[in-house]
């Protein structure tokens, strides 16, 4: 059994924030020796708290286009 943060993997496996939080970890700080599934990830986009950036990165890897607007909308001119 491994530890996963604060919670057991068997655990987290029960109940479906717990996927969502341990999808969430492994987006966030890095897979380990596990893969991140894709099907996984389509299904509770929604509901995963990402960083920023990680969100961005996916949804243009994913769906080849940005969905999330930037938070920053000025334009940045170079005289």
């Amino acid at each position: 059994m491994k530890i996963f943060w604060d919670y057991s993997e068997k655990e987290l496996e029960k109940s479906k924030s717990g996927k969502v939080k341990k999808l969430e970890r492994m987006i966030n700080y890095g897979p380990g020796k596990e893969k991140i599934k894709l099907t996984e990830v389509k299904k509770y986009w929604e509901k995963l708290n990402l960083n920023t950036n990680a969100r961005r990165l996916f949804e243009l890897l994913i769906w080849g286009k940005y969905q999330s607007s930037p938070t920053n909308k000025k334009k940045l001119f170079i005289k």
